[in-house]
Protein backbone atom coordinates (compact mmCIF):
# COMPACT_ATOMS: atom_id res chain seq x y z
CA UNK A 1 0.00 0.00 0.00
CA UNK A 2 1.36 3.68 -0.81
CA UNK A 3 0.96 5.38 2.21
CA UNK A 4 -1.10 9.33 1.60
CA UNK A 5 -1.55 12.30 3.47
CA UNK A 6 -4.37 14.85 3.05
CA UNK A 7 -3.07 18.85 3.76
CA UNK A 8 -6.50 20.62 4.99
CA UNK A 9 -8.79 17.53 4.44
CA UNK A 10 -11.81 19.35 6.01
CA UNK A 11 -12.43 21.35 2.82
CA UNK A 12 -14.61 20.38 0.56
CA UNK A 13 -12.16 18.73 -1.83
CA UNK A 14 -10.11 17.29 0.88
CA UNK A 15 -13.64 15.36 2.16
CA UNK A 16 -13.99 13.96 -1.72
CA UNK A 17 -10.71 12.72 -1.75
CA UNK A 18 -11.62 10.67 1.32
CA UNK A 19 -14.52 9.98 -0.35
CA UNK A 20 -12.87 8.32 -3.33
CA UNK A 21 -9.53 6.84 -1.52
CA UNK A 22 -12.05 4.88 0.52
CA UNK A 23 -12.20 2.74 -2.60
CA UNK A 24 -8.70 2.82 -3.84
CA UNK A 25 -7.01 -0.69 -3.88
CA UNK A 26 -3.26 0.77 -3.77
CA UNK A 27 -3.44 4.38 -1.22
CA UNK A 28 -3.82 3.77 1.93
CA UNK A 29 -4.61 7.27 4.18
CA UNK A 30 -2.47 7.45 7.05
CA UNK A 31 -2.40 10.91 8.06
CA UNK A 32 -5.01 14.28 7.70
CA UNK A 33 -4.47 17.63 8.71
CA UNK A 34 -6.52 21.07 9.67
CA UNK A 35 -5.61 23.20 12.25
CA UNK A 36 -8.62 23.87 13.20
CA UNK A 37 -9.75 20.48 14.22
CA UNK A 38 -6.48 19.31 15.31
CA UNK A 39 -6.56 16.50 18.02
CA UNK A 40 -9.99 15.54 16.73
CA UNK A 41 -11.10 12.44 14.69
CA UNK A 42 -12.60 12.60 11.18
CA UNK A 43 -16.04 10.99 12.53
CA UNK A 44 -16.14 13.65 15.49
CA UNK A 45 -15.99 16.43 12.58
CA UNK A 46 -17.25 14.69 9.68
CA UNK A 47 -20.53 12.04 11.62
CA UNK A 48 -20.71 10.90 8.17
CA UNK A 49 -17.72 8.78 8.77
CA UNK A 50 -18.71 6.90 11.37
CA UNK A 51 -18.50 3.06 10.81
CA UNK A 52 -15.65 4.16 7.55
CA UNK A 53 -12.24 3.13 7.77
CA UNK A 54 -10.82 6.91 8.45
CA UNK A 55 -13.49 7.12 11.21
CA UNK A 56 -10.37 6.99 14.40
CA UNK A 57 -7.72 9.09 12.28
CA UNK A 58 -6.34 11.47 13.93
CA UNK A 59 -6.64 15.00 12.22
CA UNK A 60 -3.31 16.72 12.79
CA UNK A 61 -1.81 20.20 12.20
CA UNK A 62 1.26 18.72 10.67
CA UNK A 63 1.16 15.59 7.77
CA UNK A 64 3.10 12.49 9.01
CA UNK A 65 5.35 10.85 6.97
CA UNK A 66 4.00 9.54 3.54
CA UNK A 67 4.68 8.81 0.19
CA UNK A 68 2.52 10.61 -1.70
CA UNK A 69 0.24 14.06 -0.39
CA UNK A 70 -2.70 15.81 -1.49
CA UNK A 71 -2.68 19.40 -0.48
CA UNK A 72 -5.56 21.20 -0.50
CA UNK A 73 -5.02 24.59 0.69
CA UNK A 74 -5.60 28.07 -0.55
CA UNK A 75 -2.74 29.26 -2.76
CA UNK A 76 0.27 30.68 -1.16
CA UNK A 77 -0.16 28.51 1.79
CA UNK A 78 0.20 25.55 -0.39
CA UNK A 79 3.15 26.49 -1.96
CA UNK A 80 4.71 26.29 1.46
CA UNK A 81 3.19 22.96 2.51
CA UNK A 82 4.65 21.24 -0.84
CA UNK A 83 8.35 22.56 -0.39
CA UNK A 84 8.29 20.79 2.98
CA UNK A 85 7.14 18.01 1.74
CA UNK A 86 8.98 17.84 -1.35
CA UNK A 87 11.76 18.23 1.02
CA UNK A 88 11.41 14.76 2.86
CA UNK A 89 10.95 13.20 -0.18
CA UNK A 90 6.95 13.16 -0.49
CA UNK A 91 5.15 13.12 -4.15
CA UNK A 92 2.87 15.81 -4.11
CA UNK A 93 0.12 16.33 -6.22
CA UNK A 94 -1.00 20.39 -5.42
CA UNK A 95 -4.86 20.93 -5.79
CA UNK A 96 -4.19 24.85 -5.28
CA UNK A 97 -2.94 27.42 -7.96
CA UNK A 98 0.49 27.63 -6.57
CA UNK A 99 2.36 25.44 -9.34
CA UNK A 100 -0.05 25.65 -12.34
CA UNK A 101 1.54 28.71 -13.99
CA UNK A 102 5.05 28.18 -15.17
CA UNK A 103 5.78 32.27 -15.46
CA UNK A 104 6.59 33.41 -11.76
CA UNK A 105 4.95 37.15 -13.32
CA UNK A 106 2.12 35.84 -14.42
CA UNK A 107 0.91 34.04 -11.11
CA UNK A 108 1.81 37.62 -9.10
CA UNK A 109 -0.15 39.54 -11.65
CA UNK A 110 -3.18 37.12 -10.93
CA UNK A 111 -3.13 35.81 -6.84
CA UNK A 112 -2.88 39.10 -5.14
CA UNK A 113 0.26 40.37 -6.02
CA UNK A 114 1.93 37.32 -3.94
CA UNK A 115 5.51 36.93 -4.77
CA UNK A 116 6.14 33.08 -5.40
CA UNK A 117 7.71 31.53 -2.98
CA UNK A 118 9.10 28.75 -5.00
CA UNK A 119 9.39 29.70 -8.64
CA UNK A 120 12.33 27.46 -9.62
CA UNK A 121 9.39 24.85 -8.72
CA UNK A 122 7.42 26.08 -11.60
CA UNK A 123 10.19 24.52 -14.30
CA UNK A 124 9.89 21.02 -13.04
CA UNK A 125 6.08 21.02 -11.79
CA UNK A 126 3.49 19.24 -14.19
CA UNK A 127 0.18 20.57 -15.23
CA UNK A 128 -1.97 17.52 -14.36
CA UNK A 129 -3.89 17.37 -17.10
CA UNK A 130 -3.36 13.53 -18.07
CA UNK A 131 -5.24 14.05 -21.60
CA UNK A 132 -2.74 16.25 -22.62
CA UNK A 133 0.78 15.84 -20.17
CA UNK A 134 0.21 12.28 -18.94
CA UNK A 135 3.97 11.32 -20.40
CA UNK A 136 5.52 13.67 -18.22
CA UNK A 137 4.66 12.49 -14.87
CA UNK A 138 5.54 9.11 -14.25
CA UNK A 139 8.79 9.80 -12.07
CA UNK A 140 7.83 13.41 -11.42
CA UNK A 141 7.59 14.68 -7.74
CA UNK A 142 4.74 17.56 -7.75
CA UNK A 143 1.69 18.02 -10.04
CA UNK A 144 -0.57 21.03 -10.23
CA UNK A 145 -3.50 20.16 -10.52
CA UNK A 146 -6.02 22.44 -12.85
CA UNK A 147 -8.78 24.34 -11.78
CA UNK A 148 -12.00 23.18 -12.40
CA UNK A 149 -13.22 25.99 -14.80
CA UNK A 150 -9.77 25.67 -16.87
CA UNK A 151 -10.10 21.73 -17.04
CA UNK A 152 -13.72 21.92 -19.01
CA UNK A 153 -12.16 24.61 -21.16
CA UNK A 154 -9.12 23.36 -22.41
CA UNK A 155 -10.15 20.09 -23.04
CA UNK A 156 -13.31 21.61 -24.69
CA UNK A 157 -11.14 23.72 -26.85
CA UNK A 158 -7.51 21.70 -27.21
CA UNK A 159 -9.32 19.21 -30.06
CA UNK A 160 -10.58 22.43 -32.44
CA UNK A 161 -7.34 24.63 -32.19
CA UNK A 162 -4.80 21.80 -32.41
CA UNK A 163 -6.21 20.70 -36.04
CA UNK A 164 -6.83 24.58 -37.01
CA UNK A 165 -10.62 24.17 -36.71
CA UNK A 166 -11.07 27.59 -35.09
CA UNK A 167 -9.58 30.87 -35.42
CA UNK A 168 -8.06 32.68 -32.09
CA UNK A 169 -11.22 34.96 -31.22
CA UNK A 170 -12.96 32.18 -28.51
CA UNK A 171 -15.48 33.18 -25.87
CA UNK A 172 -16.26 30.77 -22.55
CA UNK A 173 -19.51 31.04 -21.18
CA UNK A 174 -19.48 28.97 -17.60
CA UNK A 175 -21.34 28.19 -14.97
CA UNK A 176 -20.39 26.71 -11.88
CA UNK A 177 -22.13 25.19 -8.54
CA UNK A 178 -21.31 26.89 -4.82
CA UNK A 179 -19.03 23.71 -3.90
CA UNK A 180 -16.47 25.71 -6.22
CA UNK A 181 -16.19 28.50 -4.13
CA UNK A 182 -15.00 26.50 -0.99
CA UNK A 183 -16.38 25.51 2.44
CA UNK A 184 -15.57 29.00 3.70
CA UNK A 185 -19.11 30.93 3.84
CA UNK A 186 -19.53 34.51 1.81
CA UNK A 187 -22.16 36.65 1.48
CA UNK A 188 -22.94 35.84 -2.21
CA UNK A 189 -22.57 31.85 -1.26
CA UNK A 190 -25.18 31.71 1.60
CA UNK A 191 -28.54 29.70 0.87
CA UNK A 192 -31.11 32.87 1.25
CA UNK A 193 -28.78 34.96 -1.57
CA UNK A 194 -27.68 32.49 -4.22
CA UNK A 195 -31.49 30.73 -4.40
CA UNK A 196 -33.53 31.31 -7.31
CA UNK A 197 -30.26 33.67 -8.93
CA UNK A 198 -27.50 33.58 -11.53
CA UNK A 199 -24.96 35.61 -11.00
CA UNK A 200 -22.16 36.87 -13.76
CA UNK A 201 -18.67 37.10 -11.34
CA UNK A 202 -15.09 37.96 -12.04
CA UNK A 203 -16.07 39.54 -15.27
CA UNK A 204 -12.90 41.96 -15.73
CA UNK A 205 -10.96 38.51 -15.35
CA UNK A 206 -11.34 35.51 -13.28
CA UNK A 207 -7.88 33.89 -12.80
CA UNK A 208 -8.40 30.60 -14.18
CA UNK A 209 -8.57 32.40 -17.32
CA UNK A 210 -4.16 32.77 -17.03
CA UNK A 211 -4.41 29.02 -17.06
CA UNK A 212 -6.43 28.33 -20.04
CA UNK A 213 -4.73 31.46 -22.08
CA UNK A 214 -1.43 29.26 -21.01
CA UNK A 215 -2.27 25.95 -22.30
CA UNK A 216 -4.68 26.75 -25.36
CA UNK A 217 -1.70 28.56 -26.75
CA UNK A 218 1.07 25.87 -25.23
CA UNK A 219 -1.26 22.99 -27.75
CA UNK A 220 -1.47 25.88 -30.85
CA UNK A 221 2.45 25.58 -30.67
CA UNK A 222 2.85 21.69 -29.84
CA UNK A 223 0.71 21.29 -32.94
CA UNK A 224 2.51 23.57 -35.53
CA UNK A 225 -0.02 26.37 -35.58
CA UNK A 226 0.21 29.17 -33.22
CA UNK A 227 -1.34 32.58 -34.40
CA UNK A 228 1.02 35.35 -34.40
CA UNK A 229 -0.43 37.29 -32.02
CA UNK A 230 -1.81 34.71 -29.47
CA UNK A 231 -5.43 33.65 -28.46
CA UNK A 232 -7.91 36.34 -27.92
CA UNK A 233 -10.35 34.41 -25.29
CA UNK A 234 -12.96 36.09 -23.22
CA UNK A 235 -14.22 34.33 -20.11
CA UNK A 236 -17.44 34.66 -17.90
CA UNK A 237 -17.64 32.29 -14.81
CA UNK A 238 -21.25 32.60 -13.46
CA UNK A 239 -22.50 31.07 -10.03
CA UNK A 240 -25.81 29.11 -9.92
CA UNK A 241 -28.17 27.57 -7.34
CA UNK A 242 -26.84 24.40 -7.04
CA UNK A 243 -24.09 22.25 -5.30
CA UNK A 244 -21.61 20.41 -7.80
CA UNK A 245 -21.42 21.11 -11.35
CA UNK A 246 -19.75 22.89 -14.14
CA UNK A 247 -21.40 24.11 -17.69
CA UNK A 248 -18.73 25.54 -20.09
CA UNK A 249 -20.22 26.49 -23.70
CA UNK A 250 -17.25 27.80 -25.82
CA UNK A 251 -17.82 30.04 -29.47
CA UNK A 252 -15.15 30.54 -31.92
CA UNK A 253 -15.53 31.24 -35.28
CA UNK A 254 -14.45 28.65 -38.03
CA UNK A 255 -11.49 28.46 -39.86
CA UNK A 256 -11.70 27.83 -43.83
CA UNK A 257 -8.33 28.64 -44.71
CA UNK A 258 -7.37 25.19 -43.18
CA UNK A 259 -6.69 21.92 -44.28
CA UNK A 260 -8.93 20.34 -42.50
CA UNK A 261 -12.26 22.69 -42.57
CA UNK A 262 -15.34 21.73 -40.71
CA UNK A 263 -18.82 22.31 -41.73
CA UNK A 264 -21.29 19.85 -40.44
CA UNK A 265 -21.69 19.06 -36.74
CA UNK A 266 -21.77 15.64 -37.89
CA UNK A 267 -17.61 16.40 -39.40
CA UNK A 268 -17.23 18.14 -35.29
CA UNK A 269 -17.93 15.29 -33.53
CA UNK A 270 -15.85 12.62 -35.77
CA UNK A 271 -13.11 15.47 -35.30
CA UNK A 272 -13.45 14.77 -31.38
CA UNK A 273 -14.16 11.06 -31.32
CA UNK A 274 -10.97 10.72 -32.86
CA UNK A 275 -8.56 13.30 -30.92
CA UNK A 276 -10.42 12.00 -27.74
CA UNK A 277 -10.23 8.41 -28.91
CA UNK A 278 -8.76 5.99 -26.12
CA UNK A 279 -9.02 8.71 -23.30
CA UNK A 280 -10.80 7.04 -20.37
CA UNK A 281 -12.83 9.97 -18.95
CA UNK A 282 -13.81 11.41 -21.86
CA UNK A 283 -16.88 10.72 -23.56
CA UNK A 284 -17.77 13.23 -26.66
CA UNK A 285 -22.17 12.84 -26.74
CA UNK A 286 -24.67 13.61 -29.33
CA UNK A 287 -26.27 15.92 -27.72
CA UNK A 288 -26.29 19.10 -25.02
CA UNK A 289 -24.76 17.41 -21.77
CA UNK A 290 -26.33 18.05 -18.41
CA UNK A 291 -24.31 19.00 -15.17
CA UNK A 292 -26.18 16.10 -13.69
CA UNK A 293 -24.93 13.37 -15.65
CA UNK A 294 -21.54 13.70 -14.14
CA UNK A 295 -22.41 13.89 -10.51
CA UNK A 296 -20.05 12.24 -8.57
CA UNK A 297 -17.89 11.28 -11.33
CA UNK A 298 -14.60 11.58 -12.75
CA UNK A 299 -15.90 11.85 -16.57
CA UNK A 300 -16.00 14.91 -18.91
CA UNK A 301 -18.67 14.97 -21.28
CA UNK A 302 -18.20 17.24 -24.44
CA UNK A 303 -20.49 18.08 -27.40
CA UNK A 304 -18.80 20.35 -30.35
CA UNK A 305 -21.63 21.42 -32.73
CA UNK A 306 -21.70 23.56 -35.59
CA UNK A 307 -23.89 26.45 -36.21
CA UNK A 308 -24.29 26.96 -39.72
CA UNK A 309 -25.79 30.02 -39.88
CA UNK A 310 -23.33 31.85 -38.28
CA UNK A 311 -19.95 29.87 -39.29
CA UNK A 312 -19.33 29.21 -35.50
CA UNK A 313 -18.52 26.12 -33.89
CA UNK A 314 -19.82 25.52 -30.34
CA UNK A 315 -18.15 23.47 -27.80
CA UNK A 316 -20.10 22.14 -24.82
CA UNK A 317 -18.47 20.66 -21.84
CA UNK A 318 -19.18 19.63 -18.43
CA UNK A 319 -18.24 18.14 -15.72
CA UNK A 320 -18.42 18.15 -11.47
CA UNK A 321 -16.05 19.97 -10.32
CA UNK A 322 -15.03 18.24 -7.20
CA UNK A 323 -13.94 15.80 -9.02
CA UNK A 324 -13.14 16.01 -12.66
CA UNK A 325 -12.43 19.47 -11.52
CA UNK A 326 -10.28 18.82 -8.43
CA UNK A 327 -10.28 15.44 -6.66
CA UNK A 328 -11.07 12.95 -9.20
CA UNK A 329 -8.26 14.61 -11.27
CA UNK A 330 -6.12 14.58 -8.35
CA UNK A 331 -6.24 11.03 -7.95
CA UNK A 332 -6.08 10.29 -11.71
CA UNK A 333 -2.96 12.15 -11.40
CA UNK A 334 -1.32 10.29 -8.26
CA UNK A 335 -2.11 7.19 -10.03
CA UNK A 336 -0.10 8.04 -13.00
CA UNK A 337 2.78 9.27 -10.57
CA UNK A 338 2.59 5.63 -9.24
CA UNK A 339 2.46 3.49 -12.32
CA UNK A 340 -1.14 2.54 -11.87
CA UNK A 341 -4.20 2.77 -14.32
CA UNK A 342 -5.87 6.26 -14.78
CA UNK A 343 -8.94 5.01 -13.49
CA UNK A 344 -7.72 2.67 -10.29
CA UNK A 345 -10.47 3.92 -7.57
CA UNK A 346 -12.77 6.56 -9.89
CA UNK A 347 -16.11 6.44 -10.51
CA UNK A 348 -17.33 6.65 -14.38
CA UNK A 349 -20.83 6.35 -13.33
CA UNK A 350 -22.80 9.54 -12.07
CA UNK A 351 -25.47 9.47 -9.65
CA UNK A 352 -29.08 9.92 -10.15
CA UNK A 353 -30.68 11.74 -9.62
Amino acid sequence: MITTSIVNVTSYTGLELLRLLSQHPEFSVVSVTARSNAGKTLAEVFPQLQGSSFATLSITEEPEQSELAFVCLPHAAAAASAIQLLQRGTKVVDLSADFRLRDAAQYSTWYNKHTHPAPALLETAIYGLCERYRSRMEGASLVANPGCYATAAILALIPALASETIGRDIIIDAKSGASGAGRSPTQGTHYSDMNEDVSAYSVTGHRHLAEIVQELEAATRDAGNPFDDGLRITFIPHLMPMTRGILATCYADLRRDTTRPIATTDEAIALYKEFYAGEPFIRIVDEPPHTKWTYGSNLCLIYPMVDTRTGRLLVIACLDNLVKGAAGQALQNANRLFGLPETTGLPLMALYP
